[in-house]
């Protein structure tokens, strides 16, 4: 696994993958030239339906044609990127997790139900902000 996130251009037949860029937001490296160049030879623009922004636990799905470029990601940009990718069940879960930071009242009935329904440890604990270990306690 890699700690880029990719920039993808898939072809109609690929499989959907990550996301627009449009569901994510401003990122940063989009500005810079590396990106604008990588754009330009590719004949697309940002807006294109096939290009899709993709986390780094999803690189491996990347098909092995597919024209690719690693982008680095803020936290925060990282965080939203992987807020869209996450199936419709965990996003409101998700949600909870960003607002959980600013509360403890609940937190070890959060964490189980968090993990039940799927969302990985390291993603809570991204989320919350606390310990992975402390995580994965939760779930004994």
């Amino acid at each position: 696994m890699t700690d880029d996130a990719y920039l993808v251009l898939l072809t109609e037949s690929a499989a959907p993958l990550g996301t627009p860029l449009a569901a994510v937001g401003d990122v940063a490296c989009m500005d810079t030239p590396a990106v604008r160049g990588w754009l330009d030879a590719q004949g697309v623009t940002a807006s294109s339906p096939w290009l899709r922004l993709v986390p780094p636990e999803e690189t491996s799905a990347v098909p092995e044609d597919a024209e690719r470029l690693p982008v680095p990601l803020s936290e925060e940009e990282l965080s939203r990127l992987r807020h869209t990718v996450a199936p419709e069940s965990v996003a409101p879960l998700e949600e909870e997790l960003l607002a959980y930071r600013s509360c403890a009242e609940g937190r070890e009935a959060l964490l189980t139900r968090a993990l039940a329904a799927g969302v990985p440890a390291h993603r809570i604990a991204e989320l919350t902000g606390e310990e992975l270990s402390s995580v994965k306690a939760a779930a004994r």
